[in-house]
């Protein structure tokens, strides 16, 4: 057999029959003793009331009892390790003497560790791991990860675990039935059938009963992992700055969950504001539904789509793509951009595209100002979509319209800050960085926009100062799905050694930031004033304050062939943005 001790136990009773895990043990614990601190502290020093409620939800039904130690860790303690491993220990000793005799089974609970993205990774995976295997040292071999956005940050301790354990993930979704990270419902199970050490996958918190049958009924049974669903009871109040669940819909609670029941579940249970009421009235509900387990095979067609093979690049091969910047008007005069991009598609362009709002300050929309360029010219356009300024719905009714508006190419970033003089008034959003956008997205890709997939890249930020945090972020765009990437202009032969590593580790399609500046004035604004443009002092030095406007063009254009010669061996193209708008130079610097 491939499972020891209770493990071995859960496998077999899931084999037969479902399992039904217990309730909400932080919402319960601070409804009885509403004392503001975290129910985890209570294994060390009040142990009689975690033995309390744990006898309480096995008492209503549960079978399977998860350890008080969903925050034990060093950042939600503000405890050192050795305290975090104390705290593990009692809890797995009152966890253990409240399932004595009631042929209960205890699993190990282990919950996000807050501000992952705060910390390095390796320390926060390394933590994960620690916390695994103090677990593992005291017998236990049913582990439950919940309430995660995504699985990256929690790999190495799911290996860790070992075959010999049972696993079980359970990530938190929103009513949109996505992720924090951005992963939608159906990615998250497809991302844990990949996992060879994960035995049942599903979701907990996050959303009520309601939300959550209607988003994960067509999940369950999807693969062959075991499924498992937690849901809150409902949504909070805010009482005296307090966030207070309702008690009083057990009932509609137990009715959701015998739905989902009947629709395969395999593990069901509660999460935030379910208490032993709760799981009493679920258990006897749900007591004479049989279970059955019927995998439901995707056979949806996965293609893979290159930067080359991508719609606007078809014919594109044997030559550099050429892409062009035009900045939105910042009022409503589109006269000089429109003139631009008349005169960009004479000189042979292959796309244009359009920055959401660069640095903070108000333009005309990206996308908007596409599809008028777009149905004038008839070119390619590329609006840029940032995540600063519109939450998931915003985002996801944008790139609806947009696709309605045959505008399906799209250059995904995170976004710049707000301006400070301004932040105490306009308040950035951030749902989502560009990774979790990508992930939307694809998503969206297989759902809405099977027929005619959107086309998506992302921003290189080749001067980042840790070029090892920039690589890491090139991959993990690959893996939401770019396609290709634009970089911030270069000016330095370390910026051009930095691409051709990324190009070299990646296979990344690259089109190389090319902006070539017009004046001493201009040059030094791009160096103090922008962050992430790395201009070089020796860049500063070839422009001089008493440069006629022609010279100052002539360097710029001399200083663009000087890049283009030195990276034409490995990027697959070049991404212009002019100061000023003044595209007329593109043709002197492309032609020798």
């Amino acid at each position: 057999m491939k499972y020891s001790n209770t493990a071995g136990l859960l496998e077999e009773r899931l084999k037969s029959s479902r399992i039904n895990a217990d309730g909400a043990f932080g919402t319960y614990y601070a409804k009885i003793y509403d004392e503001g601190s975290l129910p985890e502290m209570a294994n060390v020093s009040a142990p009689a009331r975690v033995f309390a409620i744990h006898r309480a939800y096995i008492e209503a039904g549960a079978q399977i009892i998860r350890t008080n130690t969903f925050a034990s860790n060093t950042v939600s303690l503000g405890q050192d390790i050795d305290d975090v491993r104390n705290n593990i220990r009692c809890a797995v000793k009152i966890a253990r003497e409240a399932c004595e005799g009631m042929g209960v089974l205890v699993a190990a609970d282990i919950g996000p560790i807050p501000g992952e993205n705060m910390f390095d990774k390796e320390y926060i995976e390394n933590e994960y791991v620690d916390i695994v295997n103090t677990f593992k040292e005291l017998g236990v071999d049913i582990f439950v990860f919940e309430t995660f956005p995504e699985l990256s940050f929690i790999n190495k301790a799911i290996e860790a675990v070992g075959d010999k354990c049972f696993v079980i993930t359970q990530f938190a979704i929103n009513q949109f039935g996505y992720s924090s990270s951005g992963y939608s419902a159906r990615k998250l199970i497809d991302e844990a059938a990949k996992n060879q050490y994960i035995d049942a996958c599903g979701f907990n918190c996050g959303v009520g009963p309601g939300h959550m049958k209607k988003l994960v009924q067509n999940l369950i049974n999807r693969n062959d992992k075991y499924f498992a669903v937690l849901p809150n009871a409902g949504y909070p109040q805010v009482v005296s700055g307090r966030m207070v669940f309702a008690d009083n819909n057990a009932g509609y609670f137990a009715q959701i969950m015998k739905d989902m029941a009947e629709e395969g579940a395999d593990i069901i249970g509660g999460c935030c504001g379910t208490t032993p009421e709760y799981i009493r009235q679920m258990t006897a509900l749900t007591a004479e539904v049989s279970h059955s387990r019927d995998i439901k095979h995707d056979n949806e067609e996965q293609v893979d789509r290159t930067f080359i093979d991508c719609a606007f690049y078809k014919g594109k091969e044997g030559r550099k793509l050429i892409a062009v910047e035009l900045a939105p008007p910042l009022g409503v005069d589109d006269e000089k951009i429109m003139d631009a991009a008349f005169l960009m598609k004479k000189s042979g362009v292959d796309v244009l595209t359009f920055p959401d709002s660069p640095s903070g300050r108000t333009r005309a929309d990206s996308i908007l100002m596409a599809e008028k360029v777009s149905r004038e010219t008839g070119m390619c356009v590329m609006p840029h979509i940032c995540c600063r300024d519109k939450n998931a719905i915003a985002m996801r009714s944008q790139l609806l319209g947009a696709h309605i508006n045959n505008i399906n190419n799209f250059l995904v970033i995170t976004g710049d800050p707000i301006p400070s003089m301004v932040r105490s008034s306009v308040k950035s959003v951030f749902n989502f960085d560009s990774v979790g956008l990508m992930n939307i997205i694809s998503d969206m890709n297989q759902d809405q926009f099977a027929d005619k997939p959107v086309i998506y890249g992302g921003a290189i930020n080749q001067g980042r100062v840790n070029f090892k945090v920039e690589l890491a972020r090139v991959k993990k765009k690959m893996e939401a799905g770019a396609t290709f990437f634009m970089t911030q202009p270069v000016f330095s032969d370390e910026d051009i050694s930095r691409l051709r590593q990324i190009k070299e580790e990646t296979g990344a399609r690259i089109l190389c930031g090319i902006m070539p500046f017009v004046s001493l004035r201009n040059a030094t604004f791009m160096k103090n004033e922008m962050t992430g443009i790395n201009v070089t002092d020796e860049i500063l030095a070839r422009y001089s304050a008493d440069m006629t406007k022609e010279e100052g063009e002539e360097t710029g254009i001399q200083i663009a062939k000087e890049i283009i010669t030195k990276t034409s061996d490995f990027v697959d193209g070049y991404y212009f943005s002019f100061p000023f708008n003044r595209v007329h130079m593109l043709e002197k610097i492309l032609n020798a």
